[in-house]
């Protein structure tokens, strides 16, 4: 049940990453995960690395330019701050349905949702009615990855925190976060969504995540067929530029590494772009 919860933090990525070929109209970035951002009056540098999330234990990595990024950093900062006991106890609360599925999904959507359910995981609809739609997605993205164990980034980061001393902090709240991914689709286009999510869809997400192919990565999640303008804006621009309002005041004394997910980096209103037009200067770190 605990891994089901945190992977809750998962579905922007893996979910609405299962798709590609989008058209993206801002310059070509350089295949990294990890940025620099320095200038207008920062005094120290600071990070932007974008995570998958989630991968099998076997696929995960994290490179010595990375952790040594981040051991210069003095503070952690996630689109949510996990290490608050706070935060979990609202996951935990909000990963259950306001209303059983039963009640909440028309019966054609209930019977599309107990096929795939049967199809990717051996479960029936009956067996998580009580659950949240976004918590159902979760645990379907979860399954796609096809390994008895998964390494959530997010989770790494915080155990190198404590180990650290240092302070971890957060882009948003739980409840911000899920209140935008639940007005974000509508029934049909999570049902849709689910229905496309596989393994071989989540090969390719976790293929372009390790060459670190930040448009790639983006276009998986825009993609125009499963992705409407409305919800393009609501859960990458809107949320990204939120963030750009925070992330100022955050870094302007100290060095922060900032973790999320790489498919807010890319496109025009994305944190790589936003930061620059803000002023700073936004680099790739190769070595």
């Amino acid at each position: 049940m605990k891994n089901l919860i945190q992977s809750v933090i998962a579905v922007i990525a893996i979910v609405c990453s299962s798709f590609a070929q989008a058209q993206n109209k801002s310059p070509k970035l350089e295949n990294s995960l990890l940025w620099e951002i320095s200038g207008n009056g920062l005094e120290k540098p600071s990070y932007l690395y974008g995570t998958v999330h989630m991968i099998c234990k076997p696929d995960y990595f994290l490179s010595e330019k990375t952790k040594k990024a981040f051991d210069a950093s003095n503070k952690l900062v996630l689109e949510i701050n996990f290490a608050d006991p706070a935060e979990m106890t609202d996951m935990q609360k909000m990963a259950m349905g306001k209303e059983p599925l039963s009640k909440s999904l028309s019966p054609e959507h209930l019977s599309k949702l107990d096929e795939i359910l049967k199809n990717t995981t051996g479960m029936t609809v009956k067996q998580v009615d009580s659950f949240s739609l976004m918590t159902v997605m979760s645990l379907i993205s979860m399954k796609t990855f096809g390994c008895a164990e998964l390494k959530l980034y997010e989770m790494e980061f915080i155990e190198m925190a404590k180990k650290r001393n240092i302070q971890v902090g957060g882009l948003e709240t739980v409840k911000s976060q899920l209140s935008i991914l639940e007005n974000a689709y509508t029934d049909d286009e999570m049902i849709k969504m689910l229905s496309e999510s596989n393994k071989s869809e989540t090969a390719k997400l976790v293929t372009s995540y390790k060459s670190e192919n930040i448009d790639e990565l983006y276009n998986n999640v825009t993609d125009k067929r499963f992705t409407s303008e409305k919800t393009k804006k609501m859960i990458l621009d809107q949320r990204n530029l939120n963030w750009i309002k925070e992330m100022p005041q955050m870094m302007k004394t100290e060095s922060v590494f900032f973790a999320v997910g790489a498919g807010h980096l890319g496109g025009e209103f994305g944190v790589i772009n936003l930061l620059k037009k803000a002023g700073y200067i936004v680099k790739p770190v190769t070595n």
